[in-house]
């Protein structure tokens, strides 16, 4: 062989990989959004991943996952997601936030939305049914906002002599924030209680809410349902603790976190289920063909050291109907 043709040929075998590896497809490129701080994204990301991984998924070897933590700035969302959409994003997940996947489905009608609400879905405009969503969203409901009342009447439980009650909204989750407005005045009329609405929509926020708690004499507090809020659970923990105030709370997380108890679905299934359907979709499912999940797995925990904490006894009757007592 002579020497042009064998540096010719040598030159064309080390060619070859590089055009088959630049003929690979690109990975999809998943967009993860949540009113959640990133403090959440070990236990939040890490069960969307889970769901991912049941459909063979794995971040980083053959997806792409993009996080977007807002921290309870609700205000960026159409900018964000109108950015996704401009990327051409794969599937947009939106597990357990209301504003996020109102806010994608109002940005796009072609980009699979993962959804995760605590309202009913056909009620925001999100699919056309729950057995047929019809569009291009689909996903889980897991009905917070319909079990406020029960939270608050567990809590009467817990706490009976309690009368005055506080309870945080976030103004910029508006569906949670009417669905506050609208519902918790008529629960607690209905055992006899009095609510006032704070407004908590930063950490200093927060603060002036527990300062006008206890102004008002209020006697116990109940946080709605809201992801900025569940990621303050530390915050609002202690803060309840330091000024004897018993609190209820939408998931165990905030148990954990100090909450005297919670009543609520179970979230890291909901964002499980959510990685689920996003798998199912990269695989070619269509949103309009898979209905709507509705969380069937209810949770009453109750942080025992809190109530000792407090001061407050709590009778045999009540621990056993909780699903977790937290010594």
């Amino acid at each position: 062989m002579k020497r042009r043709e064998f540096i010719t040929l040598l030159g064309s075998a080390a060619a070859w990989p590089l055009a088959a590896r630049a003929q690979q497809p690109a990975m999809p490129v998943v967009a993860f959004v949540s009113g959640r701080s990133s403090g959440d994204s070990a236990r939040a990301g890490g069960a969307f991943r889970r769901g991912l991984g049941e459909f063979g998924y794995v971040e980083s070897r053959n997806l792409a996952v993009e996080y977007h933590w807002l921290d309870g700035r609700y205000e960026v969302l159409p900018s964000l997601m109108a950015d996704l959409v401009r990327r051409g994003i794969a599937v947009i997940a939106t597990p357990a936030s209301n504003p996020a996947a109102l806010a994608a489905k109002a940005a796009t009608t072609t980009i699979p939305i993962v959804f995760g609400v605590g309202a009913d879905p056909v009620k925001l405009g999100l699919v056309a049914s729950l057995a047929r969503p019809g569009g291009n969203a689909t996903g889980i409901n897991f009905f917070s906002a319909d079990i406020t009342a029960k939270r608050l009447g567990l809590l009467h439980d817990l706490v009976p002599k309690a009368t005055r009650i506080a309870a945080p909204v976030n103004p910029g989750n508006t569906s949670s924030d009417e669905a506050a407005q609208r519902d918790l005045p008529e629960a607690a009329r209905a055992i006899g209680l009095q609510i006032e609405l704070l407004n908590a929509s930063t950490s200093r926020e927060i603060e002036a809410a527990f300062v006008a708690m206890l102004r008002d004499r209020a006697d116990a507090l109940l946080v709605t349902p809201d992801g900025f809020l569940t990621s303050r659970r530390v915050q609002l923990a202690t803060s309840a603790a330091r000024y004897g105030i018993p609190s209820a709370h939408g998931s165990r997380e905030e148990a954990e976190a100090g909450g005297l108890m919670s009543y609520g679905p179970d979230l890291l299934e909901v964002y499980r289920q959510g990685g689920a359907y996003t798998g199912q979709i990269l695989k070619g499912a269509k949103p309009a063909d898979l209905p709507v999940l509705q969380s069937s797995k209810f949770e009453f925990v109750i942080n025992l050291q809190t109530a000792r904490l407090l001061g407050i006894e709590v009778p045999n009757s009540i621990q056993l109907l909780a699903d977790e007592i937290i010594e």
